[in-house]
């Protein structure tokens, strides 16, 4: 579970890679209109993260995967900004893929380290 989990994970982390880098920023970023359709298409995104670091932590606890409480927390914030930089478009280009990238390196242990 926790692999499918990790994989679904990381594949929105690209999949939201390539929007933040195909988009411009909003043109009237508090407009109900936008907020509701950003509502609508994150929501299942943040339950994900969610479910995602439910299962990691108890894995981390039961000792199955070899990765920090704190990675597994950071992971999860991490994702949840990108997340919101992709529609808002508010944060500069290297930050983002710093973010992107300490999200793959825990995916990416999290998915070696299993046992």
């Amino acid at each position: 579970m926790l692999i499918n989990l990790t994989t679904q994970l990381q594949q929105a982390t690209h999949e939201l890679k390539n929007k933040f880098l195909e988009s411009t920023p909003p043109e009237d970023a508090r407009d109900s209109e936008f907020f509701q359709k950003v509502k609508s298409e994150t929501d299942p995104l943040f339950k994900l993260a969610e479910r995602w670091e439910e299962e990691a932590l108890a894995a981390v606890k039961e000792r199955k995967i070899l990765v920090h409480p704190q990675q597994v927390e950071a992971t999860r914030e991490n994702f949840e900004l990108i997340l919101l930089h992709s529609y808002y478009i508010d944060v500069k280009e290297k930050r983002f893929m710093e973010i992107v990238q300490a999200i793959d390196y825990v995916c990416d242990q999290v998915r070696h380290s299993s046992f």
